[in-house]
């Protein structure tokens, strides 16, 4: 098989309210679409990463000047056989994860398709619904804050993630917990914090929180198993964990006990297969991060929710919650018991809307 195009696609999607962490306030996305091409066939991926560098150095624009002058020139016209073949025809390219996953993602899901098999089952999955979480941005008032956990909670979703930052924290999370004494609450800190701050989150463990999310350094590790010696509260990391080598060290240490998994910030299916191997072989649970995708990113996250070691409600919820409308058909709707039942059918099991990606875009390039 040869890639002979890909199409690179931005959109702009308001989001339903805005969404706040400690990096900032979010009120639209900016979203490239991936459209790879080869023999009439076709498959769909999304760069997940924000407008800004903040959660990590790539950007929207980082990822448009990474894929159409560094990428493609790498993959399209090349022969491979599998997907995952992708991942070493990218190598010489440091970094970046979020582009590459975007490309190598769209190919699984082409070939997929062409299988005859829905993504879930082409990378390996089993479940045939998927338990689902919400994450919840930071709100103006405590009063605001309970009021969409338990709105959320009212929902069905199994699992609320909360975002935290010095000033709204524990006072935060100790209202949450009177309010709803047997809820699966966690706190997502976003690397807010230093190891200073140990005896401050240390209060957390009265709570009975379900994790708390990377407090300290992006990059950090070591710091993590510190922090993670002087808490009863499980550490979760997401931004350390970049490669199944990330994994394999911060077990190693024990720096955490949950891993958070994210599609796009470990590089694709190829690598988050291989870390999700890692902290099952270890008996460390992971769980889908979402990071606002669209429909697109938020289909190739229910297919990785599939694979055995994701035993936690993950940040796959519906498409309400973020857009009026979403960019597939189907749009995601999950279950008053807080589920989402996996698609059957062939690839994504969505169908991309065209017709509203048409009014969405902001600018559009095929490259071959």
């Amino acid at each position: 098989m040869k890639l002979e195009a890909i199409t690179l696609r931005e959109i702009r999607m308001p989001l339903v309210s805005p969404f706040e962490t400690s990096f900032g306030r979010t009120t639209e996305r900016r979203i490239l679409l991936v459209q790879v091409h080869a023999g009439g066939a076709e498959g769909w991926g999304e760069v997940t990463c924000g407008e800004t560098p903040f959660y990590s150095h790539e950007t929207t624009d980082t990822a448009r000047h990474i894929i159409a002058d560094f990428i493609a020139p790498m993959v399209l016209g090349k022969p491979f056989e599998h997907a995952a073949e992708l991942r070493a025809m990218m190598r010489l390219i440091r970094g970046h994860a979020m582009a590459r996953a975007a490309v190598e993602d769209a190919v699984w899901e082409m070939q997929a398709r062409l299988a005859g098999q829905p993504l879930a089952r082409f990378i390996g999955g089993s479940r045939a619904e998927i338990a689902c979480g919400v994450s919840i941005g930071i709100k103006s008032t405590i009063a605001e804050q309970i009021a969409a956990v338990g709105k959320e909670l009212a929902a069905g979703y199994q699992r609320i993630k909360v975002k935290i930052k010095p000033g709204w924290d524990v006072e935060v999370l100790r209202a949450l917990r009177r309010e709803f004494p047997r809820a699966r609450l966690m706190g997502d800190a976003n690397s807010a914090y230093t190891l200073a701050d140990a005896a401050h989150l240390r209060q957390l463990d009265a709570l009975d929180l379900m994790m708390l999310e990377q407090p300290l350094w992006h990059d950090d590790i070591y710091f993590h198993a510190e922090l993670q010696r002087q808490l009863r509260t499980p550490i979760c990391l997401d931004e350390s964990i970049e490669t199944a080598r990330d994994a394999e060290q911060a077990i190693a240490l024990g720096a955490c006990k949950i891993i958070n998994v994210k599609l796009g910030r470990v590089g694709g299916f190829s690598s988050a297969r291989e870390v999700h191997d890692v902290a099952q072989r270890n008996g460390i649970p992971v769980w889908c991060g979402g990071m606002l995708e669209s429909g697109i990113g938020r289909a190739h996250n229910i297919a990785m929710s599939t694979l055995p070691n994701f035993t936690l409600p993950g940040d796959v919820s519906a498409s309400r919650r973020y857009w009026q409308e979403d960019i597939i058909e189907p749009e995601v709707e999950v279950s008053a018991q807080g589920t989402i039942t996996v698609p059957t059918a062939p690839g994504l099991g969505y169908t991309p809307r065209l017709d509203l990606m048409r009014r969405l875009t902001a600018w559009e390039k095929t490259l071959r």
